[in-house]
């Protein structure tokens, strides 16, 4: 229970318990830098949400980059509710937060471009589509766009993580939902395509 209470992840508290030679003092170390990194964006949501508050009483006046770092911490806190559960159970609180941290030190050149990415992806799905093959030149340049979106939001890329969010998409109706917009089956056409492009399927 005392681990719990540290916030310490369950397979880590398996480990302290149940192997000898797990080393409790460096897990620790580790998981404290975690708290503090997360403390510090906390204390810079919290300042946001103060200047925010002022802003809309008419007490002061904020910048365009003032008004730009609100932006992104209303885009962190919707994310969170919608998503924040589901990413902690797939993946990790460290994933998360990482990604929290890249949006909130996101510049606004790179949010217009990761904007601009997400329409390329979806532009390229569409005609990639008219050809039937996730295999194509042009299927594969929408998968390759789409990793290209995920390193604005993830601290590292994988092919295997690349490979379960592209599954989740067709699992999770409210990403199908979004894809299939695109195109009915744009969903399954996407992950058969970034399966070509991760090696792990011919």
């Amino acid at each position: 229970m005392f681990y719990r209470e540290l916030g310490l992840q369950l397979e880590t508290i398996k480990e302290i318990i149940h192997d000898p030679s797990f080393n409790r003092k460096n897990a620790l170390k580790e998981h404290l830098q975690q708290l503090i990194a997360k403390r510090k964006q906390i204390d810079l949501l919290i300042e946001i949400v103060k200047k925010t508050i002022k802003h809309e009483e008419g007490r002061i006046q904020m910048s365009d980059q003032e008004k730009f770092e609100g932006f992104k911490k209303r885009l962190v806190e919707e994310n969170e509710k919608k998503y924040g559960d589901e990413v902690r159970e797939r993946w990790d609180e460290e994933a998360l937060e990482a990604s929290n941290q890249k949006v909130l030190n996101m510049s606004q050149e790179d949010y217009e471009k990761v904007t601009k990415l997400a329409e390329d992806v979806n532009q390229t799905l569409a005609k990639a589509m008219e050809t039937g093959d996730p295999a194509s030149e042009i299927a594969q340049r929408a998968a390759d766009l789409h990793k290209q979106w995920l390193t604005f939001y993830w601290k590292e890329y994988s092919k295997e993580a690349h490979v379960g969010l592209a599954q989740m998409y067709v699992d999770d109706e409210r990403f199908k939902a979004y894809y299939d917009k695109v195109k009915p089956g744009a969903a399954e056409f996407l992950r058969d395509a970034i399966l070509v492009y991760t090696g792990q399927k011919q």
